[in-house]
């Protein structure tokens, strides 16, 4: 089993920044993806970002340029930096973990960008 532990998020003004950080542990295999997902009221789950194990990062044309993702191998940790965020960016957002077809999800963290 794998759990997933998120912490950050918050509210902050239009332009603001914030940080998401994602802890795994239990039953983890190395060579997996870690990445961030939101889900705004209405709206279905969206990917945000992901990093495959020893890959290169990808992300949503939303938010390319203003949010970056890393992890570090040794804590089993993925972090997502979120800049000059905007409205649009409400959201919760999700850390996943991917392991061929399995999916894990941590339990959400809610981000409100707002005046």
């Amino acid at each position: 089993q794998v759990q997933l532990v998120e912490s950050g998020g918050g509210t902050v003004q239009p332009g603001g920044s914030l940080g998401l950080s994602c802890a795994a542990s239990g039953s983890i295999f190395s060579r997996n993806t870690m990445g961030w997902y939101r889900q705004a009221p209405g709206k279905v789950r969206e990917l945000v970002a992901r990093i495959p194990y020893g890959g290169l990062p990808n992300y949503s044309d939303s938010v390319k340029g203003r949010f970056r993702i890393s992890r570090n191998y040794a804590n089993k940790t993925v972090y997502l930096q979120m800049n000059n965020l905007q409205p649009a960016d409400t959201a919760v957002y999700y850390c996943n973990l991917l392991f061929r077809t399995a999916h894990y999800w941590g339990q959400g963290t809610q981000v409100t960008v707002s005046t």
